[in-house]
């Protein structure tokens, strides 16, 4: 009875060491580069997710088109998390067992705090177009291509104390990762002569009426929240906010100009801190614009698809050097292995010119090192 009993626990411990190591033994079969991402394909956030997909898509397509690396093609896995962080492990679990070597991670920040710590653990490689918190590329494994909340905070600040304002509105979502990160960036780095008044919202308000109130008095307001929010601030807000007043937001103000239909009606210049032009008319970023909307329309025509365009052209190009420099990457190569690789690229110098900018470099630190400027979503009427 014991022998018997040895014999089926063997068996057991075999069949489970063998289902938890899945994505491992996919990637042996492999038979093209598999790169995974997770993001909202679905629900509020779909604008961005949507966008992600598209354009890695796009990007992989292109690749394919002309000869993959060194003949092998690539494959894109896309999960949807609709924004919520519970459903990442699952994801991450499902690209894995797909035979995932390398990530755009996820596209929102909140996710991505949970997938940095599934990757880290499998030393999965992920540079992500958009989850832009600070704590997002703690571990050595992860990158971004979009600016760290941080460096958006800063950067805003820069901008707006090169105006010689006395005095700025300030309206943020205080429970989300996103909005405050920004915004105490922001306030760290705000010139102290320049006077605020600060609002705040939680959870999914609807109804912004007393934060207007505390607001109707500035003529420039800097509001580090998501288009949805935005769209109905600024609806509820006319004939209250002077109509010569400023709405500067981040890049969660991307998808205003295509998702809100009652934009153009908005007195208010609307203005956000960007590495994208969507009304590029030459370059990069007018040649993705035209493919972009020949394919999928001007709808989810924004920043985050154009990030994860580079994203997709970031990592094939760093592998592509890596072989140059005499690196073997076979399709067969671990998560793990090609991880290392990766590491070694983006932390040794190399750079990339893209739709997003020219010249973009990192370092071990994950952030990306490129320019950012203001982008007039709609001028005043």
């Amino acid at each position: 009875m014991k022998k018997i009993f040895a014999f089926v626990l063997a068996v057991m411990m075999i069949l489970g060491m063998t289902a938890c190591s899945g994505g491992a033994n996919y990637t042996e079969n492999n038979t093209e580069f598999v790169i995974g991402v997770s993001g909202p394909l679905t629900g509020g956030a779909a604008v961005y997710g949507v966008a992600v997909q598209n354009s890695a898509q796009m990007a992989v397509d292109e690749i394919n088109a002309n000869g993959g690396l060194n003949g092998v093609m690539f494959k894109l896995i896309a999960t949807d998390d609709t924004h919520d962080a519970t459903k990442v492990a699952a994801n991450y679990a499902s690209m894995l067992e797909g035979g995932m070597q390398a990530s755009l991670g996820t596209v929102t920040t909140g996710p991505a705090l949970e997938f940095k710590q599934l990757s880290v653990e499998d030393n999965v490689f992920f540079l992500t177009p958009s989850a832009s918190g600070d704590a997002v590329p703690e571990f050595d494994n992860g990158y971004q291509m979009c600016f760290a909340d941080g460096n958006q905070g800063k950067v805003a600040a820069e901008y707006v104390n090169s105006l010689g304002l006395s005095e700025i509105g300030i309206f943020y979502k205080s429970d989300d990762a996103y909005s405050n990160g920004i915004f105490e960036q922001f306030k760290d780095n705000l010139d102290p002569s320049i006077a605020t008044v600060e609002t705040v919202f939680t959870g999914e308000a609807s109804d912004f009426s007393s934060q207007i109130s505390t607001l109707k008095d500035c003529t420039f307001i800097f509001m580090p929240i998501y288009y949805q929010p935005a769209s109905i601030f600024m609806t509820q807000a006319k004939g209250i906010i002077a109509d010569n007043a400023v709405y500067y937001g981040c890049d969660g103000f991307d998808g205003l100009a295509g998702q809100f239909e009652d934009f153009s009606v908005i007195p208010q210049e609307v203005s956000m801190l960007s590495h994208f032009d969507s009304n590029a008319t030459e370059g990069m970023a007018a040649d993705y614009i035209a493919k972009y909307t020949e394919n999928f329309g001007t709808d989810t025509l924004n920043q985050f698809g154009a990030s994860a365009y580079d994203c997709i052209y970031a990592i094939y190009n760093a592998m592509k050097a890596a072989i140059d420099a005499g690196e073997t990457i076979d399709v067969t190569i671990s998560a793990s292995d090609l991880c290392e690789i990766l590491k070694a690229q983006f932390q040794g110098g190399f750079s990339y010119s893209g739709v997003t900018g020219e010249n973009i470099t990192w370092d071990a630190s994950g952030y990306v090192a490129k320019g950012a400027v203001k982008y007039t979503l709609k001028e005043a009427n």
